[in-house]
């Protein structure tokens, strides 16, 4: 390399991005979209509950794509508005979309 060259680094990123699950609106069928949260959260009866009831919501994060797909189908199958997208860059959140 001579003095008149420069030299870039370039990073590859070759990891598939993280995605999370917001639920949107629990829908007319709240017990089916609680349960099924429980399920998919592992978390309690009742704090599935305070979750559903907090929609619009991030139930999971840092899914990959085919995980966080098959989430927000079971969310969808229970009666819940659900969808899922890649996570924001770090620090940075946005609003769910419709």
């Amino acid at each position: 390399m001579t003095d008149g060259e420069s030299v870039e680094d370039y990073t590859l990123l070759c990891d598939d991005p993280s995605h999370e699950v917001v639920l949107v609106d629990c829908g007319p069928r709240e017990t089916d979209v609680i349960l099924a949260l429980r399920k998919l959260t592992g978390l309690s009866l009742w704090h599935s509950r305070v979750l559903a009831r907090r929609a619009p919501v991030i139930v999971l994060e840092g899914l990959g794509d085919y995980e966080a797909q098959s989430a927000a189908s079971v969310l969808r199958n229970a009666g819940a508005e659900a969808e899922w997208r890649q996570e924001p860059e770090a620090g940075v959140r946005t609003t769910p979309s419709s």
